[in-house]
């Protein structure tokens, strides 16, 4: 073979290398291009938006745009105006995640405009016309059969310091479980009986994480919630209620996925 053909068909093989590797280039940067940027978070009920760090700190080291609801918990439409107030400062479609009680939270404000889709991170996802305390009882938790939720004289709710590690954060250190414990929001007691009047989920895609080991919220309930929403579901073996925290990298890998699929 001459010098002149191999060089023919050295510079066709560049040709072809370069080719593939700038539609892989162009494959990459279109799928970037076409993921949701915004992400917002939303805490469930005896916990405060401090839980998210290790979520946070993926999503924007990825290149997100995280925001993070602090919900007062003094009431579910105060709630849910707290989480309204926030998706009105994004400038884009967002993907809306809730963890707990902050899913029924997100199934109320999710119809806002802003939203293009939904990830509940061990969380309720009542309908409309239901709400997380009667849901909860298809399905009853071990903490809910404990007797460790104590109740303030002027109607809040918070979990006994002494079993917060035990219910709610079982796979934290103890150390880690003792803080949260004391750190604790108290949740007025009525927000878990507030009724959804449009369910979010209905009309926009869904994921759902479920706890494998969660006590506070039953693992099934979580299982029956994804099923009915038809929801993307992924499940986290051994993880705790709070998973948010424990697991952040699954959490996290969860609402990157939405992003990229939920246009």
């Amino acid at each position: 073979m001459s010098n002149s053909m191999k060089g023919m068909r050295v510079a066709r093989g560049m040709s072809q290398f370069f080719f593939v590797l700038l539609v892989l280039t162009c494959g990459v940067l279109s799928a970037q291009e076409h993921r949701i940027r915004n992400i917002v978070l939303v805490h469930g009920a005896w916990a405060d938006g401090s839980g998210w760090k290790g979520v946070y700190d993926i999503l924007v080291k990825d290149g997100y745009n995280v925001s993070i609801v602090q919900e007062p918990e003094t009431s579910f439409r105060d709630d849910v105006a707290a989480t309204k107030r926030v998706l009105a400062q994004q400038d884009g479609p967002c993907i809306l995640v809730g963890h707990s009680y902050g899913g029924a939270v997100i199934t109320e404000a999710g119809t806002d405009s802003t939203v293009a889709g939904l990830v509940y991170i061990a969380a309720h996802m009542p309908d409309a016309g239901e709400n997380e305390a009667d849901d909860g009882k298809r399905f009853p938790s071990d903490l809910s059969k404990s007797g460790a939720i104590k109740k303030t004289a002027d109607g809040f709710t918070y979990l006994d310091p002494a079993h917060f590690h035990e219910y709610f954060a079982a796979d934290l250190s103890a150390e880690q479980a003792a803080f949260m414990a004391r750190s604790q929001v108290p949740n007025f007691a009525d927000n878990f009986k507030a009724v959804i009047t449009t369910a979010a989920w209905r009309s926009k895609p869904t994921w759902m994480l479920v706890a494998g080991a969660d006590r506070t919220i039953n693992p099934d309930l979580e299982r029956w919630y994804a099923t009915r929403a038809n929801s993307h579901k992924v499940e986290v073996a051994g993880a705790s209620h709070a998973v948010y925290v424990s697991r952040p990298k699954e959490v996290a890998a969860l609402i990157e996925e939405a992003a990229s699929h939920a246009w």
